[in-house]
Order: structure tokens, then C-alpha cells, then sequence
């Protein structure tokens, strides 16, 4: 029995790991196609979000089976909750992926300060390295990792604040590109909710390899 939970386990980490790659991989692309104005990019991210989907209902069906044929305890157990609650948040990360290749596909420079690009450029490098981060944590189960990237969130929240700002202050002093900056607002906000969902992996890495939980704001440290 055990060793059949085992190739299961095994199975169903296989599963999360391709869909983690090409949510990865998607976020990267739809960040190129913000930052070089890049077409294609923008466009390859549309095109596999349904291969996402059905990489996230097949974990999603593959966890309720282990559940339901195996009724794991312990450690196993935790594995197979917080595996789902990640699955749901890759997820969600795909689809915020999608909503910012569309906006790339109509974002321009104009009207848009060299200080708020470089804002944002700052944003999308530490979504990707909290994103890269929370993922190695969850393959090697590495909490301590995990710790980390919840406590980078605060950085990224810190960072749209700042482009909010700003952008509000350009749009007041110069209406006429605001459609645009509002481009480059939503941007930010779906940038900083992939961060949100993000935490919410590393908070389910902790969780998964101490039975910790870390949410609303418990202590991380």
C-alpha cells in the first residue's frame, strides 16, 4: 500500500513540477513582453494558457484521488493539501500572466517617466526571483527559502504603492496620456497580486514541511 502511495506522490510531483516550469515560464514571457514591448512574447502566453488549465485539473484530480484511495496521514497528507492550495495558485498566477500580455499588446512608452519604468522594471525582476525562489523552495522543501520570499512580499507591495503614486501625479499633471498609464497601472497591480499568490505558495512550502501555518499575518520569522 505504502509503496503504491509512493509512485502516486511521485506521480503527482511530476505533475505540479510542469506546471510550475510553464507557469514560470509564462510570467517570464509576459514580463519580457511589458519591459521589451516584445509581440510574440505577449502571444505565446495566451496561446498555453490552456495547456495551464488542464495541467491544473489534472494535479487537482490527481490529488483527490491519493486522497480518496489512500486516505494519507502525517506528512503525506500535508503534502497533498498544500499541493492543491499551490496548484490553485499557479493557477491563478497563469491567468495574471495572460492579463499582462494583453496589456502589453497596447501599452506604449508615452507619457510614461523614465523613474516610473524603472519602477516597474524593478517590480517585474523581484516577481520573477520571488516566483524562481518559491518554487525551488517547494521542490528541495526548503522553508527557510519559503520564510524569505514571504518576507519579499513586503517589498513588492512597497514598489506598487510608489508606481501608483506617480502615475496618479503624471495623470493630474497631463491627462492625455492616461488611458496608457492606466495600462501601466494595471500592470502593476497584476504584477503585485502574482506576488500575493506567490506568498501564498512559500506559505504552503512552510506549512507542508513543518505543519506551520503562516498566514494573515502569524509570524514568519
Amino acid at each position: 500500500m505504502m509503496k503504491h502511495l509512493d509512485r502516486e506522490i511521485d506521480r503527482l510531483k511530476a505533475k505540479i513540477l510542469s506546471l510550475s516550469s510553464l507557469v514560470e515560464e509564462n510570467v517570464t514571457r509576459a514580463i519580457k513582453a511589458v519591459v521589451e514591448h516584445e509581440i510574440e512574447s505577449a502571444k505565446a502566453v495566451a496561446q498555453s494558457d490552456d495547456e495551464v488549465d488542464r495541467l491544473e485539473v489534472e494535479v487537482e484530480e490527481e490529488c483527490l484521488k491519493v486522497l480518496a484511495l489512500y486516505q494519507p496521514v502525517a506528512i503525506d497528507l500535508r503534502y497533498i493539501i498544500a499541493i492543491l492550495k499551490i496548484n490553485n495558485d499557479l493557477e491563478r498566477i497563469g491567468d495574471l500572466s495572460v492579463n499582462i500580455a494583453y496589456r502589453a499588446l497596447e501599452l506604449s512608452p508615452q507619457g510614461v517617466s523614465p523613474d516610473v519604468w524603472a519602477l516597474v522594471e524593478d517590480m517585474t525582476s523581484r516577481v520573477r526571483q520571488m516566483l524562481s525562489s518559491s518554487l525551488q523552495s517547494m521542490v528541495n522543501l526548503d522553508a527557510q527559502v519559503a520564510r524569505n520570499v514571504c518576507a519579499a512580499d513586503k517589498e513588492v507591495d512597497q514598489l506598487n504603492k510608489a508606481i501608483y503614486r506617480k502615475l496618479l501625479n503624471l495623470i493630474k499633471a497631463d491627462p492625455t496620456h492616461a488611458d496608457n498609464l492606466l495600462l501601466v497601472l494595471n500592470t502593476s497591480r497584476n504584477l503585485e497580486r502574482i506576488a500575493d499568490h506567490v506568498t501564498n505558495i512559500a506559505e504552503d512550502v512552510i506549512y507542508m514541511t513543518q505543519g506551520e501555518i503562516v498566514r494573515h499575518g502569524r509570524a514568519l520569522l
